[in-house]
């Protein structure tokens, strides 16, 4: 399996390379360079697997055996989950009128992010360990996303964490989760402005490549594909667990909700449905609402600032992962792909193409708003929704 860069200007790698790369050299996130298709008889057998044993199925197509064995592969995701507080480690729970919630909230830090960065952890140390190497992992967190990466290597002997963590955006319990692990390889920074601002010099150290290759940086942010491939996961989990009857054709579709902040979760389900999972994917987003605007409007542009909501890990107004949903819903258009991606960079304000915002209407979700959770009113864009970070889920039909 090989991947390439959204932009199409950097080497293809495979995944051992996609691992420790933050950004690709172009600028892109790494993708397939092909997608496997899952015919129905692959999805039956499936059905029954337990949530552990599809992660292992799923990273055994993208990582292959001539990189990580699939005995040692098997370990390394038992180890990855062995904390978690859930013995399936991921729970449905079934509520009224075919409603569900998909527990993702087992793990040490009760973040969904525990699931990817406990195996991408994994993997990493294997190559580390294999190669006798050091790396320094460089991390911008709106809160969860720097707890759970902690977790994942501290007290590792070939990894060093730095995490910088935005002042007043994170909760309280986030914060302490952070600042109070005695490590030696973990380094946590306090710093002024949001996660948006953060990324920006985190992008900039990764665009100088040999920086990066002579400090041996690489990040655990889902701009790592890692994290995408462990969370597709999620949504084939929960389509077998809520699908009616798998014995009838076509398979019976399942709708998903998923609340987002930075798209990783959303791009792993479309890449689901793109392999052949029918899902239809829902997005919830609160008001800081870029992604509601592009689907229903093209108009993917920044607001003046971050509106702050009690959903801190959704406060994002550049969804980095939405440049992985454009190239899959372009056909891996690279060249479409890096034009609208450089033209928000440079102004911060972009419109999709006319086919592009049509693409993404037809295969994308719709936007699901509460106002309960926001603080201040949000304007006639809708309010916050609960950021459980578990994924909402009704049965087909």
């Amino acid at each position: 399996m090989w991947y390439v860069s959204t932009r199409g200007m950097a080497p293809r790698v495979d995944f051992e390379g996609a691992l420790f790369s933050g950004y690709a050299p172009d600028g892109g996130l790494f993708m397939p360079e092909e997608l496997p298709q899952l015919g129905i008889e692959t999805l039956r057998q499936w059905s029954s697997l337990s949530y552990p044993s599809l992660v292992k199925e799923l990273c055994t197509l993208f990582i292959g055996p001539e990189l990580i064995p699939r005995d040692v592969l098997n370990d390394l995701i038992d180890q990855a989950f062995h904390r978690f507080r859930h013995r399936e480690v991921v729970h449905l729970s079934r509520l009224r009128n075919g409603l569900n919630v998909l527990e993702l909230w087992h793990g040490v830090t009760y973040a969904f992010k525990d699931l990817a960065l406990g195996c991408t952890a994994q993997f990493l140390q294997y190559f580390l360990e294999k190669k006798e190497k050091h790396v320094t992992v460089v991390v911008g967190t709106s809160g969860d996303t720097g707890s759970a990466a902690i977790e994942s290597v501290q007290g590792a002997k070939n990894v060093d964490i730095i995490v910088l963590l935005p002042q007043g955006h994170c909760t309280k319990i986030q914060e302490l989760q952070m600042t109070t692990v005695l490590r030696e390889n973990v380094h946590v920074f306090g710093v002024e402005g949001n996660s948006d601002e953060l990324d920006e010099p985190i992008k900039a150290v990764f665009a100088d490549v040999a920086f990066v290759k002579k400090h041996n940086l690489m990040s655990l942010n889902s701009i790592n594909w890692s994290r995408v491939l462990v969370q597709m996961a999620h949504h084939f989990f929960a389509y077998f667990q809520c699908a009616p009857s798998l014995d009838t054709h076509p398979l019976p579709p399942v709708e998903v909700v998923v609340p987002t902040g930075a798209a990783g979760n959303l791009a792993a389900g479309c890449l689901a449905q793109k392999m052949g999972l029918p899902i239809r994917l829902v997005v919830a987003v609160n008001c800081n609402d870029i992604i509601h605007r592009t689907v229903q409007r093209g108009d993917f542009s920044l607001f003046k600032a971050v509106k702050l909501t009690l959903a801190s890990a959704m406060d994002i107004q550049v969804p980095y992962n939405m440049e992985r949903i454009f190239w899959l819903l372009s056909g891996s258009d690279s060249q479409g792909t890096r034009a609208l991606m450089e033209q928000f960079e440079r102004t911060q304000s972009t419109s999709l193409p006319e086919e592009l915002h049509d693409k993404g209407r037809q295969e994308s979700a719709q936007m699901a708003f509460e106002q309960e959770l926001c603080p201040e009113n949000c304007g006639p864009r809708g309010g916050c929704v609960t950021a459980l970070w578990g994924a909402a889920t009704r049965g087909g039909g």
